[in-house]
């Protein structure tokens, strides 16, 4: 076989099972024996007298067997050879002698021979066969031509493998030379092997990288087309000759009879487990067929029941007395469970009903409190932006008031510093100078320009009030300029403070008793208690409180609490069903104390109280009495307000007493002025008016605070002051007993 001719291998097909018979006897040693071109030359002719099978798809097999021909199976050649006495080997060998034992006979060269060879050796090709008659019953198919060239390459490859091949001497010896000599050269020219590939080696995609030897799985795998080859006709010839066609309409007819036999074919188990099935569903048929199996049955008589005496009356009553009271007791029971069971399910419905109004309601609520949840943040962030605003207005306020009360403190003590120094005929002090910021001194009026001014303000005082007594006046006034000016700057804080909600819209906001404070009280009223909902309400209207006081003169505007808006919608918030509290209790007394009186008492320490003034006393006594009737006894927040009503007196005196204290080492004027009597008078006359006050405000706050104290060191320096030298001292004394008559007998004695 040469290099050129692709190797085709034999493809088989499986014969049925059924129809497998014995192997054929070995042919005659002869055949065995006859030289191939022989055997070439034989095979050939048998392949011409071959008679063409029809294309029928059924039916043909009939007809052929009628010729009597047997399909058998055909071995191949190597079993052939191994059937016994066919091999070589198996050939008896006449001669024993080792010399002559040989396997093969060697080849001849005689003339005879070569003329033998030649003449059995075809020089031209086969002619085709003309007697085979076209058949018009043949379907031309691919499957057809497939089958066709498959059966021609078994034909060649059959010939090739029955064919034995003898090289010669010299074929061999050129052989030879030829690899000794490429095995020098070191460059193999072609493959000196016989190849299984169908293609050469030089054809092969060696891939990208041909000197490795690692395996790709694609190229492993490959593509699934060996794998799935039976079901993708990939391994499928397409036959072209005529005897390939039928070869291949021969198979199709055999590969269908296969399976029509597979599915008529009846398995005996199967069959046995359907019918066993069957009968234990009991739906076999009536008339069974015979091929089923039949259950043997095995006689079993009918147990003769025993002998038993006929039943009396008597037991029988009883028995179905004893039933009929257990059917009653058990009626009677099963009844009361049933009654249990209704009650019990009638208790499980009302106990729904109320779980889910339970849920609806917990629903409803925690919907409602998110809603007040957002309602609250956003008065938080209200306040947040309003508070700031609100302090410093506040702070402006206390400002004003301390300004002013600074500017009538420094004229009063510049008063009754230049009158003391008159009557005691005591040079006044220089005072200190003063310098601004850049260093300059601060002109101070003179004497005579401060007389001037005492004079003229005296002469004012005493045109508009002519019957009070010379330093009676309370002297709180501004001059007219310093008056315009504080004016102005109050009316500019009223309208900043009425600023402050002037961009509000939302009436929750602009008004507290607005809000959701009481929708929360009202709906969830645990809830609200438990959480001190009044406190809270406090501290959130602490500002609208704040807001209303800012820029009040609670002496010159003399009016009260429940005048405020802030009081009035406290009381209403307070008591929801009529003049009775709920259960917040009295929000106004607690409001009072939270914010009313801390913001009093920073107006009173800002000035706001004179306690020269006597209408300013009595104001303050009746705000304090409405302050002490609105909160508890006891208040913490009201005794404040006292202490500080009363550190505004202590002041007062602390002034005298350091003015005596300044002058006290100065002698005496050694010439009369006459001047001295009336600033005498005028200087005892406002102390006097300072006791008063006192006394009056010791009467409504008692010794709480040691007031008698401080009532007492102003009597001694008043009496001190009263008993000089002059004439008009002891009327004086006689005031201050009448004053302090009216004390307990505790103090008089003091």
């Amino acid at each position: 076989m040469s290099d050129s001719t692709p190797l085709i291998f034999k493809r088989r097909s499986k014969p049925a099972a059924r129809a497998r018979q014995s192997s054929p006897e070995p042919e005659s040693n002869d055949t065995a024996n006859e030289s191939p071109s022989t055997l070439a030359t034989r095979l050939k002719n048998k392949a011409k007298r071959a008679k063409p099978k029809t294309r029928l798809s059924f039916g043909a097999e009939d007809d052929e067997e009628g010729e009597g021909e047997v399909f058998k199976v055909k071995k191949s050649n190597l079993s052939q050879r191994l059937s016994l006495g066919t091999h070589p080997s198996n050939i008896v060998v006449p001669n024993l002698d080792q010399a002559s034992i040989s396997p093969y006979r060697g080849a001849t060269y005689d003339q005879a021979s070569l003329n033998e060879l030649k003449a059995s050796t075809p020089s031209s090709r086969a002619p085709l066969p003309t007697n085979d008659p076209y058949d018009a019953d043949m379907s031309m198919d691919m499957g057809d031509v497939s089958a066709d060239i498959s059966m021609q390459g078994i034909e060649t490859s059959d010939v090739l493998e029955s064919a034995t091949f003898i090289p010669s001497e010299s074929s061999i010896k050129a052989a030879k030379e030829r690899r000794e000599r490429v095995r020098k050269i070191g460059v193999v020219q072609e493959d000196d092997f016989i190849s299984l590939s169908v293609v050469k080696r030089t054809e092969e995609s060696q891939g990208p990288h041909p000197e490795s030897r690692l395996v790709r799985e694609e190229d492993e795998l490959g593509e699934g087309d060996d794998e799935y080859a039976e079901y993708t006709s990939a391994q499928e010839r397409i036959a072209l000759g005529k005897k390939s066609r039928k070869v291949e309409a021969s198979k199709r007819r055999d590969a269908m009879k296969e399976m029509i036999a597979d599915a008529e074919e009846m398995d005996e188990e199967t069959d046995e487990w359907e019918q066993e099935q069957i009968r234990r569903g009991a739906q076999a048929p009536a008339d069974t067929s015979s091929a089923s199996i039949k259950v043997k049955e095995t006689y079993k008589p009918s147990p003769i029941p025993p002998a038993a005496p006929l039943p009396s009356l008597g037991p029988a009553l009883a028995r179905l007395t004893q039933q009929l009271t257990q059917l009653t007791t058990s009626h009677a029971s099963n009844t009361a469970a049933l009654a249990t069971l209704g009650q019990e399910r009638a208790e499980v419905d009302e106990r729904e009903k109320e779980m889910r109004q339970m849920v609806e309601k917990a629903e409803a609520k925690r919907a409602w409190f998110g809603q007040f949840k957002e309602w609250i943040e956003g008065v938080a962030g209200f306040l947040d932006e309003k508070y700031p605003l609100l302090e410093k207005l506040e702070e402006e306020h206390i400002s004003l008031i301390k300004e002013r009360s600074d500017m009538i403190k420094e004229r009063r003590n510049a008063d009754d510093e230049d009158d003391f120094c008159v009557f005691m005929g005591i040079n006044r002090v220089p005072e200190e100078e003063e310098t601004d910021e850049l260093g300059r001194v601060i002109p101070k009026p003179t004497p005579a320009t401060r007389r001037a001014a005492r004079l003229a303000r005296r002469q004012r005082r005493q045109r508009t009030q002519n019957d009070e007594e010379e330093g009676y006046s309370t002297d709180s006034s501004l001059p007219p300029p310093d008056l315009e000016s504080y004016q102005s700057a109050m009316s500019s804080l009223g309208e900043r403070t009425a600023l402050v909600l002037s961009d509000v819209r939302a009436e929750e906001f602009r008004d507290p008793g607005k809000g959701r404070w009481s929708a929360w009280r009202e709906k969830y009223a645990d809830s609200y208690v438990g959480a001190w909902g009044g406190l809270g309400v406090v501290s959130v209207w602490e500002f609208w409180v704040r807001l209303e006081i800012v820029g009040w003169d609670f002496i010159k505007d003399p009016r009260s609490l429940d005048t405020f808006k802030w009081y009035q919608g406290l009381y209403e918030y307070s008591r929801p069903s009529g003049d009775e509290l709920g259960s917040d209790g009295d929000l106004v007394a607690s409001m009072i104390s939270t914010a009313f009186i801390p913001r009093i008492c920073k107006l009173v320490e800002g000035g706001l109280f004179d306690a020269y003034s006597e209408a300013n006393v009595r104001r303050m006594v009746d705000l304090a009495e409405e302050v002490e009737a609105s909160v508890e006894a006891g208040n913490a927040k009201f005794l404040v307000l006292l202490r500080t009503v009363f550190t505004v007196f202590q002041a007062a005196i602390a002034d005298q007493a350091s003015l005596a204290e300044k002058y006290q080492s100065a002698g005496a004027a050694s010439a009369f002025n006459p001047a001295s009597i009336p600033a005498r008078t005028r200087y005892l006359n406002r102390r006097l008016k300072l006791l008063k006050n006192l006394v009056r405000w010791r009467k409504y706050a008692g010794e709480r605070l040691g007031i008698g104290e401080s009532i007492r060191g102003l009597v001694d320096g008043i009496t001190e002051t009263a008993q000089g030298s002059w004439d008009g001292g002891q009327t004086f004394v006689d005031q201050i007993r009448t004053i302090v008559a009216s004390l307990p007998a505790s103090k008089q004695n003091r």
